[in-house]
């Protein structure tokens, strides 16, 4: 499997985990959440209201045919990132939810996370927060199973179709819809709203989100029309460079707020279904844009960037304006994107490339 935050096979999250430290990526509280809690997985569970949108049952398409939801959910279990995001930010508290074990915090969560779960009473170590469950060697089936889950949703995920099968056996799955962890954060928000009979404030929730963004990025606007690549350089192993697709939440998310996709990507990523391509660090030069933006470990392998005598000549990187931060929550505010995580994190990027776009010539 490959994961979505940074490329190439790896056997297990535990191994992603181990070597991500190495790899080269207006609060939640913003939003009105409707009180809609599923409960702990030892209470009795309370939906709460029903949206007036709501109509069941419902069938979704996805990757490996379609599930149908004979009833509104009340026990919602999450797979990977982003789902139980979307689910808190529509008002409904999950039973089980994974951990963040990369990009989190103490409590195995995020802040944006906490904010909202705070706001709906079911903060971690509380009564009402969700059971977390630890997804380093890939989905827990175990851990889910013992959750008695009436729906699984994994909108935006990398399942197998063996996992699907799997999980299939314990809840309806809501699986992505076409590219494993290509699924946008808006697309993600409108099939779980669906999901969960909640078409209406899915569809408010999109909406306020883009409106929240579009404010912010106004305030920058050197950053318009500016051509970006979106990598993950490792100077230290020497594997040259990854550089993310337009089937990636990263570049999606730079070109939804009006910077666009180096035409050296854009080309060589055509037809393409994965969400990176692999560069050859001997070809570095050869990628051409205004701003490069990745993640970094520490200040130190910026500067290792910047001296390697490959990665070096990526035209961005001499001109000075390389986006490179350290700050693992960040990166994950990004790359796994949803309507809690966006709002949280534009604060401090936008900054970030703001200053990359000044120094373009």
């Amino acid at each position: 499997m490959t994961s979505p935050l940074f490329p190439g096979p790896v056997a297990s999250r535990r191994t992603l985990l181990a070597s991500a430290g190495k790899a080269a990526v207006v609060a939640a509280a913003a939003f009105t959440l409707s009180a809609c809690s599923t409960g702990p997985a030892s209470s009795v569970s309370d939906a709460g209201t029903a949206s007036s949108s709501a109509q069941f049952p419902v069938t979704i398409k996805h990757a490996y045919g379609s599930t149908t939801i004979e009833k509104q959910p009340t026990r919602v279990a999450t797979v990977s990132w982003v789902n139980d995001d979307v689910a808190i930010a529509l008002g409904v508290v999950p039973v089980g939810v994974p951990k963040n074990e990369w990009g989190g915090n103490d409590k195995g969560s995020t802040p944006w996370k906490d904010a909202a779960l705070e706001k709906l009473g079911a903060g971690f170590g509380s009564s009402k927060a969700p059971v977390q469950y630890s997804e380093a060697d890939g989905v827990n089936f175990t851990e889910i199973a013992k959750l008695s889950p009436d729906v699984i949703l994994a909108a935006y995920s990398g399942l197998t179709e063996e996992d699907y099968r799997k999980l299939s056996e314990i809840a309806p799955v809501v699986a992505h819809p076409d590219v494993a962890y290509g699924t946008s954060w808006q697309d993600s928000t409108t099939i779980i709203g669906k999901a969960l009979g909640k078409d209406a404030e899915a569809a408010k929730l999109v909406s306020d989100t883009e409106a929240t963004i579009k404010d912010k990025v106004s305030q920058y606007p050197q950053i318009q029309g500016k051509s970006f690549i979106y990598g993950n350089l490792e100077p230290a192993k020497g594997d040259g460079v990854n550089v993310y697709t337009a089937n990636d939440n990263r570049p999606r998310f730079l070109s939804e707020i009006g910077m666009t996709l180096a035409p050296v990507v854009a080309d060589n990523s055509k037809g393409s279904k994965e969400f990176y391509i692999p560069w050859s660090a001997e070809k570095a030069n050869e990628l051409q844009s205004d701003i490069f933006v990745t993640w970094v470990p520490d200040a130190s392998t910026t500067d290792a960037i910047k001296a390697d005598p490959l990665l070096g000549q990526i035209p961005a990187i001499k001109n000075g304006a390389l986006v490179a931060d350290s700050d693992n929550t960040l990166t994950l505010s990004i790359s796994a994107s949803s309507p809690l995580s966006l709002p949280w994190s534009v604060d401090t990027f936008l900054p970030q490339l703001a200053k990359a776009a000044d120094a373009v010539k």
